[in-house]
């Protein structure tokens, strides 16, 4: 019977699925109006703060938000047209982190993906922050003490929806990415259409002060404040990325999906961002204390009208909302990266486990409680967040565009080779001078965090990597040192392999992929115990975890890799002249399915003892539990309480 907590946890997160149904991933896979919502939300929620950023750094000079307004339409589909194409290049996702590792090498992919594991991180900090600004733009200041408590609560709000897994997160908020959708729609149209009699004014208005500017400025000094209101309004253009990253969970034809996904995204954005920027010109908007410019905006659009209030808070309530679904973004693709980087050993490779829910459930954590901390850090300062959310965001855009554009200019005879490489060229331009803007104006400002963070975890990622390096290489060269085995014969001693003898003595010997660490064991159990064993079986759990969890032929695939990898330590057992067999089973908890395996086995041969290998330290270090599961010992200690006797033999590694 499942324990109190047990039962807590079925409540909230939801019963295991089932990996024994063929029609699964097709089930939990995302159209694109789902993956619009899940994903493109990201970027359509930066409209909330970026274009406002933008607009306060211009200052007294508001004429430029009309060259502005062009130059953000005109960037979100240029970075928009070539991720369609990143898409097109790498159908099976991993957005920068991937398009940086094959392209720019390793050392760049682990820099990229460093940067998105942060960036995924402000995310949602950023996302929730800026939630709880919108909501509260018309709270009492006094009440403002409850913004982070509540945002606080978000958070752990979306930890449990994700664990619940992807598609019932954003099924269960896409009613609130319609509600933003219209709202906004009737905010901007109605603003434009409110102010259209005032457009010529405006437009004389806009004229004169570029002539103003130009005689108190300079070419040069309107042309460095429109760069830098431009670079600085760059949170617009985050979260672009995402549906390359998340590539995996949409629904085949995969690369038409994300390509359907992106223009939607892009073409939302760029009118909403746009929008937005000429609203405030049009109605001369300044900032207020204690509310967005869209609260304000909002206001002054509605005031005097009918509904005008339910209007101004389901806009508010739409936009605060949006933000929280856009938090998805990093709660879908962080652990996603997370998990390739665990996947190539930059990470720990529990990272790519997936829960019983088929979600990356680490991941998942680690990515909540990072953004929680980045949110108490910062204390939902949106502006703060931004600039550190943007530094990673166009580093990793940056190192995209240049992969891309390398590889297409290397490239000749391709079709539309050089359409195509000025395109990358002219993102990474653009990529690039933002990042470099970004960091100058504002690295004393919460850049300096970033990128101290981001670099610390690009170091540790080395040290990962290369700790797992060497423990690969004391296996291989125990591997090596059991070369001597004898050849693979028919026949041993003349005499044809006795049939297993299921009321025999044997040995059970859990097994994961065929290399030094089975060797070792299997080897050893007859050095151990010389005569006692009559038969082997082997045993192995297929695991599917987020690099084999690829659509829906992986359980075929996962199945016959595990066979061929049994089949080997049958024939190795052939070689020792023992009898063998193997079983096998499938699944996401390998110590789960593993103790339910043996306890099968067990059912089948009574004298069954069983056997696995543990790779050991001379020196035991804190870490080491962290980067190495400790699965065997899991396995024994359920065993021995359901009466079962488990050997570990130890494989040292020095």
């Amino acid at each position: 019977m499942p324990s109190p907590l047990s039962r807590v946890r079925r409540a909230l997160v939801g019963a295991p699925r089932s990996l024994a149904d063929t029609g699964l991933f097709h089930r939990i896979s995302l159209i694109p109006f789902l993956a619009w919502v899940g994903l493109g939300a990201d970027g359509l929620s930066s409209s909330s703060y970026g274009p406002e950023e933008a607009f306060r750094t211009l200052g007294p000079h508001t004429y430029l938000a009309v060259g502005l307004a062009v130059a953000m339409a005109a960037t979100v589909f240029i970075i928009s047209a070539a991720y369609s194409r990143i898409i097109e290049e790498f159908p099976h996702g991993g957005g920068g982190y991937v398009v940086a590792t094959k392209l720019l090498g390793e050392r760049a992919g682990v820099v990229s993906g460093s940067a998105l594991l942060v960036d995924y991180v402000l995310t949602i900090t950023v996302s929730i922050a800026a939630a709880g600004d919108a909501l509260f733009s018309f709270a009492p200041l006094a009440w403002h003490s409850l913004k982070l408590p509540l945002e606080v609560g978000f958070i752990g709000f979306l930890t449990v929806l994700n664990l619940r897994g992807v598609r019932e997160s954003v099924l269960a908020l896409s009613p609130v990415f319609l509600l933003f959708i219209a709202t906004h729609v009737i905010l901007i149209g109605g603003s434009l259409l409110v102010r259209a009699p005032d457009l010529p004014s405006t437009a004389h208005g806009v004229s004169s002060g570029f002539r103003d500017g130009f005689g108190v400025l300079g070419a040069a000094g309107l042309f460095l404040l429109f760069v830098h209101a431009f670079s600085l309004g760059g949170g617009t253009y985050t979260g672009i990325e995402a549906v390359s990253n998340g590539l995996p969970i949409m629904r085949e034809p995969r690369v038409q999906t994300a390509r359907r996904t992106m223009a939607y995204m892009a073409t939302s954005l760029a009118f909403t961002a746009t929008g937005l920027l000429l609203c405030y010109l049009l109605w001369q908007l300044a900032p207020v204390e204690g509310k967005t410019m869209n609260a304000v905006l909002a206001e002054r659009v509605a005031e005097g009208r009918p509904f005008a209030a339910p209007f101004v808070w389901a806009t508010l309530f739409s936009e605060g909302a949006l933000l929280v679904v856009a938090a998805q973004a990093g709660f879908i693709d962080g652990p996603r990266v997370l998990a390739n980087m665990a996947v190539d050993s930059w990470l720990p490779r529990r990272f790519s486990a997936l829960s019983d829910r088929l979600t990356t459930q680490n991941g998942i954590l680690l990515m909540g409680g990072a953004a929680l901390a980045a949110l108490v850090y910062t204390r939902g300062d949106v502006r703060a967040i931004v600039v550190m959310y943007s530094i990673n965001v166009f580093l990793t855009f940056s190192l995209s565009m240049l992969g891309m554009a390398i590889s297409w200019l290397r490239s000749p005879g391709r079709p539309h080779r050089k359409r195509r490489a000025s395109l990358f060229v002219v993102g990474f331009v653009l990529c690039a001078g933002i990042l470099g803007v970004t960091v100058t104006e504002k690295f004393a400002e919460g850049g300096w965090v970033t990128m101290a963070v981001t670099g610390s975890l690009v170091a540790l990622c080395f040290v990962v990597r290369r700790h797992y390096r060497d423990v690969g290489g004391a296996l291989t060269k125990l591997y090596k040192e059991l070369e001597d085995l004898p050849p693979e014969p028919e026949v041993v001693g003349g005499a044809a392999l006795a049939p297993v003898d299921a009321h025999a003595p044997t040995a059970a010997v859990l097994v994961a992929s065929y290399g030094g660490l089975g060797i070792h064991t299997a080897v050893n159990i007859f050095a151990t115990f010389p005569g006692h064993f009559k038969n082997v079986v082997f045993l192995s759990v297929g695991v599917i975890d987020s690099g084999a969890f690829k659509g829906e032929d992986a359980m075929k695939s996962l199945v016959a890799e595990t066979e061929a990898t049994l089949q080997r330590y049958v024939d190795l057992a052939a070689r020792l002249g023992v009898p063998a067999t193997s079983r096998f089973s499938v699944g996401t908890d390998a110590v789960q399915e593993a103790e339910t395996l043996c306890l099968a086995v067990k059912r089948e041969f009574p004298r069954a003892t069983f056997f696995a290998g543990k790779v050991v330290f001379r020196e035991e270090r804190w870490f080491q539990k962290l980067l190495h599961n400790e699965t065997a010992f899991a396995i024994q200690k359920r065993l021995q309480f359901a009466g079962q006797t488990m050997v570990i033999l130890p494989a040292r590694v020095t």
